[in-house]
């Protein structure tokens, strides 16, 4: 069971990676206005608020892999609850103010990760 829950956490980190990658790197490329369906001046625009954005993807992800490598099993427990938290509240907070798949795309792999660290324990 430890396995599944630490790969749920695994998989929303590379996730949270992966968000960086696309906010920091590709957002004003033509691969990253089709992703994120936008006009190339709005890219160009928005470049900085999404390089930010990036980089709190990365803090997320950061403390998802500090959860997996900590040596102590009670504080990797509670840095998973937190920075699981802290994944769904953001997903949550971007399907509301930006687009309804952030939902399925950040919240609910972080209500699948915290559900597997809370239930299978």
């Amino acid at each position: 069971m430890e396995s599944l829950r630490n790969s749920l956490v695994f998989l929303t980190a590379l996730l949270h990676l992966g968000f960086l990658f696309l906010e920091m790197f590709l957002w004003k490329t033509p691969k990253g206005q089709k992703i994120f369906r936008l006009e190339p001046d709005f890219a160009e625009k928005s470049a900085v608020l999404a390089a930010n954005q990036g980089l709190y993807n990365g803090f997320l992800a950061a403390g998802l892999i500090w959860s997996l490598c900590a040596i102590d099993p009670v504080m990797a427990f509670q840095l998973k609850i937190f920075f699981l938290s802290c994944v769904i509240v953001a997903g949550f907070y971007g399907a509301v103010t930006a687009s309804k798949n952030i939902f399925f795309l950040q919240a609910l792999p972080g209500l699948l990760a915290l559900s597997s660290v809370l239930l299978l324990k």
